[in-house]
């Protein structure tokens, strides 16, 4: 930690003596926070609590990611990864596919297969059981971590059901755990401009609350760097924070930047490298409740992740295998991790890797398939 006449001098003196209590922010400490010129204090007030939360301890884990189709009804204006049905390069994997993806890694140890796609206009819920019964069949103890808060809600339009009875029913064929997608800027006016069709903030807190209540824990994100002011980014956090209040179903947050390279929103340019730490590290100093914070390496780089480690993250992700929506948007890094590539870049941080589950708990150095 900076000596206090640092923070002093900075005008956030009151702002390190919550953070050392343990005491929330709020919403204009956190404002102050990410206008601080001093990237270092803003950084070292993070890693103070990261490691008081995990000490040295980083987290990865040996995942597989599987888009099982990019075909969606939603035109976000953000999104590389989506195609119209027909459209050039428009995929939708059927259920053998799917189980085929699952089949191809299975001498590896994974532990999480992670399952997301678009908004299909014509596949049904049957579909998606039969897909989370197919990998538990190939996986018998895989952990499935699938379908965005947005596709849920989705599934409950076309069926005419409710969210609760979808999220029952996906339960009971295998589903363990939501990922935290769709959840952009919760911010209705951003919404409107980049993403009109698509679930609103309040729909995304509504699904993930019922998950939560069922016992399906989940994790949330926030994609920053285009339309969004700060105080919408705060807002977004604080409403993540307040539903934690209320569920205590998050298990990690994961900041997402805005990659620009193959989207539709002029004059974006995604966030810079500075704005990307300070927003991880404000991320763990407002989401006091949440536990863990996520640099994704995918959409950060490599590199960036490693850095994001001092800057409040604790967990790198994992191995991913084959992941598609951050690439297609235009992200750079590599497709994939191994665990001894996933340890080193943890270990040469000074910190100590430790292979994860999805629910964080410490996985066997190999699991059996």
């Amino acid at each position: 930690m900076l000596p206090t006449s640092v923070y002093r001098s900075l005008g956030l003196e009151d702002v390190l003596h919550k953070v050392m209590d343990g005491r929330r922010l709020s919403l204009d400490d956190g404002l102050r926070l990410f206008r601080c010129p001093d990237l270092g204090a803003v950084g070292a007030l993070a890693h103070e609590v990261r490691c008081r939360l995990h000490g040295l301890t980083t987290y990865y884990v040996v995942n597989q990611h599987i888009n099982y189709s990019n075909v969606c009804v939603n035109g976000c204006l953000f999104c590389a990864f989506r195609r119209r049905k027909g459209q050039p390069g428009a995929f939708e994997l059927t259920v053998s596919e799917v189980a085929a993806k699952v089949r191809e890694r299975l001498m590896e140890g994974i532990t999480e297969v992670h399952l997301v796609g678009g908004c299909h206009p014509e596949l049904r819920l049957e579909t998606f059981e039969a897909m989370l019964r197919a990998i538990r069949q190939v996986r018998p103890t895989v952990h499935i971590k699938a379908f965005t808060a947005v596709e849920i809600a989705h599934f409950a339009h076309l069926e005419g059901l409710s969210v609760r009875d979808v999220l029952v029913r996906l339960k009971a064929a295998g589903l363990d755990m939501l990922p935290g997608g769709g959840a952009e800027i919760f911010s209705p006016r951003v919404r409107a401009l980049l993403c009109p069709q698509k679930l609103s903030g309040e729909g995304w807190l509504q699904v993930m609350r019922e998950a939560h209540q069922l016992g399906i824990k989940s994790n949330a994100t926030m994609l920053f760097g285009h339309k969004e002011t700060l105080e919408e980014r705060l807002e977004h956090l604080d409403a993540l924070r307040r539903l934690q209040d209320e569920t205590g179903g998050f298990v990690c947050f994961i900041p997402l930047p805005f990659q620009a390279k193959h989207t539709e929103i002029r004059g974006a340019q995604g966030p810079t490298g500075v704005d990307e730490l300070k927003t991880i590290a404000v991320s763990r100093l407002m989401l006091d409740n949440i536990p863990h914070i996520k640099a994704y390496w995918v959409m950060l780089g490599v590199k960036q992740a490693q850095v994001a480690l001092y800057f409040g993250a604790d967990d790198l992700d994992g191995t991913v295998v084959e992941e598609k929506i951050g690439h297609m948007a235009g992200a750079d890094s590599d497709a994939c991790l191994t665990r001894d590539t996933l340890e080193h870049l943890i270990a040469q941080a000074g910190l100590e890797p430790v292979e994860r589950n999805c629910f964080f708990e410490q996985a066997a150095a190999s699991a059996a398939p």
